[in-house]
């Protein structure tokens, strides 16, 4: 059953890079337009590898700055890639968003996927199922370390040794985990096991990759019903069609613009629904040009109080407080 408290959440994708002011107002504009959340994608080049106007900037250390620089949107990655980091620094790295910003982190994580990106800044990019057995891995630990102290691990590809000063979150037991995809066996397995939220990415049958995730969580025994179902969303909005057009002329390559919502706002609610029947209760509205707040705040004023109630206080998803403040398989 599908729940009724839908969300609505804003996904940053800037075609050419980004400086932290530019993420910064419009993590703002998200923000004062009364959505849930702001999460930006974990990217070091551009689709285009060609584009030398593309800049880079780090994922954690800019949702760090602005976990200090907003109040209230929950902050986050969709999704990070399991290959740039050792696990325990991650584990660090969102723990520490998570006390700068009062339990607003989240973490959403994959297994990578952009080879050009990785040999462009000399990151391995191991084979597909080494890749996997590594995002497992990765989520054993950083789960681990959030949980339990003392903390051990001997895994195929990592170590963890002893750890007795694990890092620790406010969200209690942990900030919540997104993992999602379109493989219909390891995916949906590592996320039943380890996700507060299941992302059944861009196209294809949305309803079957849900269905697939709630059996592999009833192979487990686990409650299919308690983690969250998301979906991503490109979206060029207008209050006109000529508006509309125009935005949707910004829209990177013929695959995401054949699944965007292009339209009036209307439409975009239209599309919103028929991701929400098919059993979508987040839903993240891919946006690709950064610079144009008006679009967030004509999404704000004119879509999100037809799907969803505007967050007007920060509440962690799920989760209780620990203390202080609020590819293919």
């Amino acid at each position: 059953m599908a729940r009724s408290d839908l969300r609505l959440r804003v996904l940053m994708e800037p075609r050419h890079g980004a400086r932290y002011d530019d993420i910064l107002a419009l993590a703002r504009a998200t923000e004062n337009a009364g959505f849930d959340a702001f999460f930006r994608s974990d990217h070091l080049l551009g689709v285009d590898p060609a584009d030398t106007t593309y800049r880079p900037t780090d994922c954690w250390t800019t949702l760090g700055g602005l976990a200090r620089d907003t109040s209230r949107v929950r902050l986050g990655a969709l999704v990070g890639a399991a290959t740039f980091r050792q696990p325990g620094i991650l584990a660090t790295i969102v723990a520490s968003l998570d006390e700068m910003s009062g339990g607003r982190a989240e973490l959403g994580l994959g297994t990578g996927w952009y080879e050009r990106e990785h040999a462009a800044f000399g990151i391995p990019f191991p084979g597909t199922g080494e890749r996997f057995d590594r995002l497992e891995e990765q989520l054993v630990i950083i789960t681990g370390l959030w949980r339990t102290s003392p903390f051990s691990f001997d895994g195929k590809h990592y170590r963890i040794d002893d750890n007795r000063t694990p890092p620790r979150t406010v969200q209690d037991p942990h900030p919540p985990i997104i993992v999602g995809g379109s493989g219909p066996r390891r995916t949906p397995a590592i996320a039943a096991r380890y996700a507060s939220e299941f992302n059944g990415a861009l196209g294809g049958d949305l309803r079957e990759r849900y269905a697939t995730f709630h059996r592999a969580c009833e192979a487990i025994g686990r409650d299919p019903a308690e983690p969250r179902l998301s979906a991503v969303l490109p979206v060029a909005c207008g209050a006109t069609p000529a508006e509309a057009a125009r935005r949707g002329e910004i829209i990177g390559s013929d695959f995401i613009r054949e699944h965007a919502a292009v339209g009036t706002p209307a439409q975009v609610v239209d599309r919103i629904g028929q991701l929400a029947d098919a059993g979508a209760d987040t839903v993240y509205l891919h946006i690709y040009d950064i610079h144009d707040l008006e679009h967030i705040a004509l999404l704000g004023a004119e879509v999100l109080p037809h799907v969803a109630r505007p967050a007007l206080t920060a509440m962690p998803v799920g989760r209780g407080l620990r203390g202080g403040a609020g590819g293919g398989t």
